[in-house]
Formats: C-alpha cells, sequence, structure tokens
C-alpha cells in the first residue's frame, strides 16, 4: 500500500487549516485569541445532560475505536472524555472480521471490523470497576436478533449502568441487514427493548439520506420511551480500492466497509439537524462523525446535538483528542460571548 500512503500532516490537518480551507472568515474570529486551557475552561460550561445523566463535558468517547479491553476503558475513564462508552457487545466473544480489517484514509478511515469484542457478560462484570472510576458509563450492545437484545438489555438493566445504546446500525457483519433501514423490525425491537426496566435506553441509527426515512424512523421512535439517539454510524458498504495493487484495501466482504471521519461529517451534521427538528425535546441526540477540531464540535451543537462522540480522531491521536477538543470549543464558544452549551444549542441560523 505504499504507492497511496500520505504523511502525517496531509492525514491529520491542523484545526486551523481545516477551518481555514472551509470557512476563510473564521481565522479572523478564533485563532487571534490565546487562551489557556484553563482560562477557557473556567469561564465556558461545557457540562451537559443526555437521558438525565449529567456529563461534565461535551465530548465522549464513540463505541467502536479503543473501547474493548478493561485496559483501553480504564484509559478512557483517565481522559477528558465525559463518559466511558463502552464496545458494542454481543451475546458470545467475538474476534471479528479477519485482517486486514481497517485503514487510514486521509480524511478518515474504512474499516469492516465485524464487532470484536469480549461478550455482554465481560462487560457486565465490568460494570462496578468503570463505575468506581468516577465517570458515567454507557454500554453499547448490539444483538443478532430481537432476543439478543432482550437477553443483553435485560442484564444490563439490572446492573449500575447509566445508559444503554442499542446499536440497530453496525454494516459490517456478513449476511446481517441493518436494523435502521428496517423500521419494521425497528418498530418491533423497540417495543421489546424499552419495556425491560427503567434504565434509559437509547438507539445508535444508520446514516439516512432521504427525507421520508428521517419522517419514517423519527415516527417510530416517537411510539416509544427512547431517551436519546446516537447518530451516525459509519456510512456502510462504500469501496476504496488501490489502483497499484488493483485490489481493495480491506478484506471482509470483497473490500466493503464503513466509510468514517472527515468523509461524513456533512452526513452526521444532516442526519442530527433532521432529527432535532422531528423529534420531541425530551430525546436527546449524540453527534457522531467527522470531530476532530473544536470547531466541527461547534457545528453539531449548532445542528441540536445534546453531545457529541469522537470517533476516528481518537483512533488516529489517541486519548489526548479529547482534551484538545474540548480546549478548541470552549476557546471558540468565548470567542462568541457564549457562556454554555444551551447559548448556542440547535440554533442554527437560517440564511
Amino acid at each position: 500500500m505504499s504507492e497511496i500512503n500520505f504523511t502525517a500532516s496531509q492525514m491529520r490537518p491542523t484545526p486551523q487549516q481545516c477551518s481555514l480551507q472551509l470557512f476563510p472568515q473564521i481565522g479572523r474570529h478564533v485563532y487571534p485569541y490565546s487562551f489557556s486551557q484553563e482560562d477557557a475552561l473556567m469561564k465556558i460550561d461545557l457540562s451537559t445532560h443526555v437521558a438525565g445523566v449529567k456529563l461534565e463535558s461535551y465530548l465522549m468517547n464513540a463505541s467502536g475505536p479503543k473501547c474493548t479491553t478493561w485496559e483501553e476503558l480504564h484509559t478512557i475513564a483517565q481522559s477528558h472524555s465525559s463518559a466511558v462508552v463502552t464496545k458494542s457487545c454481543t451475546i458470545a466473544p467475538r474476534e471479528g472480521n479477519p485482517e486486514p480489517r481497517y485503514q487510514d484514509l486521509p480524511l478518515g478511515s474504512i474499516q469492516s471490523m465485524g464487532l470484536p469484542n469480549l461478550g455482554y457478560k465481560a462487560y457486565l462484570e465490568m460494570i462496578p470497576a468503570l463505575k468506581a472510576l468516577g465517570k458515567p458509563v454507557i454500554v453499547s450492545v448490539s444483538g443478532f436478533s430481537v432476543e439478543d437484545n432482550i437477553e443483553m438489555v435485560t442484564a444490563f438493566q439490572q446492573s449500575d449502568v447509566d445508559l444503554i445504546e442499542v446499536n440497530f446500525s453496525c454494516p459490517n457483519i456478513q449476511g446481517k441487514a441493518q436494523v435502521a433501514y428496517d423500521f419494521e423490525q425497528t418498530d418491533k425491537a423497540l417495543a421489546a427493548i424499552t419495556a425491560l426496566g427503567n434504565k434509559p435506553i437509547g438507539i445508535k441509527l444508520a446514516p439516512y439520506f432521504d427525507m421520508s426515512h428521517f419522517v419514517a424512523a423519527a415516527n417510530v421512535i416517537k411510539k416509544y420511551p427512547v431517551k436519546f439517539i446516537t447518530c451516525i454510524n459509519s456510512i456502510g458498504n462504500t469501496l476504496i480500492i488501490d489502483p497499484y495493487t488493483e485490489q481493495p484495501i480491506i478484506k471482509p466482504k470483497g473490500g466493503f466497509g464503513g466509510l468514517c471521519g472527515d468523509y461524513i461529517k456533512p452526513v452526521g451534521l444532516a442526519n442530527v439537524r433532521a432529527f432535532r427538528e422531528l423529534l420531541d425535546d425530551n430525546v436527546q441526540i449524540i453527534g457522531v462523525g467527522g470531530i476532530k477540531t473544536g470547531i466541527d464540535a461547534f457545528e453539531y451543537l449548532l445542528a441540536g446535538a445534546d453531545a457529541v462522540q469522537i470517533a476516528t480522531c481518537f483512533e488516529k491521536e489517541g486519548e489526548t483528542c479529547f482534551e484538545r477538543i474540548e480546549t478548541e470549543l470552549a476557546e471558540f464558544m468565548k470567542s462568541k460571548n457564549y457562556q454554555c452549551i444551551a447559548d448556542a444549542k440547535g440554533k442554527l441560523k437560517p440564511l
């Protein structure tokens, strides 16, 4: 793959470069400020709530990268991530898809991991120790059937976990359709899993592209006590080809995989905005997709996200990304005289 490798500087432009490429006027308003991290965070309140659970910051990790093992989850708990989100777990442990199943791209990545995880019982056993680290714990579950999800949600309802996120949108399991694209199955699954206990239930959604699909999904969600949605998962079944080897760059599913990172941010923003306009305010929205700077996070805030999750940037940069993005967000909000998340949330201005 050496012919299509990119340098680190090409793969990860600085926040200033990203902002100036997209919106040249931003540089005049943001980067002349040189607040220290402490100065920015002391004056800007980035705390938020999802399903009644307070988060000390607007940012957390996404279920996916570097959240499978105890060591990885402990690292997240020690970072500036406002919560600890587990890998989407299944009934039994899974090794996932064959390698190579992940490749960096200049503006993101393509992957077909196949839900490698320790099995839900391992995460159930970790909950007390994770909670002892002092942050909210969000468990992600991804059953291959309604019965699988019932078993796992029932177990976590009886634990000390704070929130349960049910993944309806993994695109990388051979022969398994995404529940989020089948509204009849979504309805059936929600009827079952929302009746299992009092802990808040949310669902992770696939990206939608047609307004009729936003409406159909929202109408199903409104029927049940869904407390939050997470959108979006990766854009599934994309294909990257190496023209020099004449092969795809990942192995599973003939090279078809989920596209992540900068490439999908406009789709993520659109999904957050559409659902914010369609759902009642008592359903919180967690935005995901292409967030690697404070300005990216602010765009999701304007679209209406109550919190955001970081995936590809965390994969590439490591846990220090949470502190950096948090500081950048606070600096940008300070430059615009916003004091807290509510000042800007959902307040996208029309042209």
